[in-house]
């Protein structure tokens, strides 16, 4: 069974996305990464038809050895807190992002397949308003 080799790591990075590209490089020695208070920014431009110069594509940091799970923002200046990285060496397992299950900007929940069963993963940032830890308990999840 896989999970006697399962390693997770746990950071807020405080916006900084040098603590994350440290991370990535260097902490190979983890598979999954939870990340909180990350950096968004400009990834590159998209092409579109209402700006020559184009739309930009925000997004958080990005690795080739890591598989990248965070929420797109809904609003503009207003961010998830949260992105899961997971190791590319763990991409059999086929992860998913569930958002119509938990449908909250600070919650991530995934999923992942070993041995013919399903697990999960939820990580939950909370904010000084506890907002994403009241949303489990007032809301009805039917799976």
């Amino acid at each position: 069974m896989i999970f006697s080799d399962l390693k997770f790591f746990s950071q807020n990075v405080r916006k900084n996305n040098l603590i994350v590209n440290t991370i990535l490089e260097f902490k190979v020695d983890f598979n999954i990464f939870f990340i909180q208070e990350l950096s968004w920014s400009t990834i590159c431009s998209l092409p579109s038809s209402n700006n020559c110069e184009g739309e930009p594509l925000v997004s958080v940091t990005n690795h080739p050895n890591w598989l990248t799970f965070s929420r797109p923002s809904t609003t503009k200046y207003d961010y998830p807190k949260l992105a899961i990285y997971i190791n590319i060496r763990l991409a059999t397992l086929h992860f998913t992002l569930y958002k119509n299950i938990i449908d909250h900007r600070d919650i991530l929940l995934i999923s992942f397949f070993n041995n013919n069963d399903i697990f999960w993963l939820m990580k939950i940032y909370s904010d000084s308003s506890y907002s994403a830890l009241k949303y489990p308990k007032d809301t009805e999840v039917y799976i």
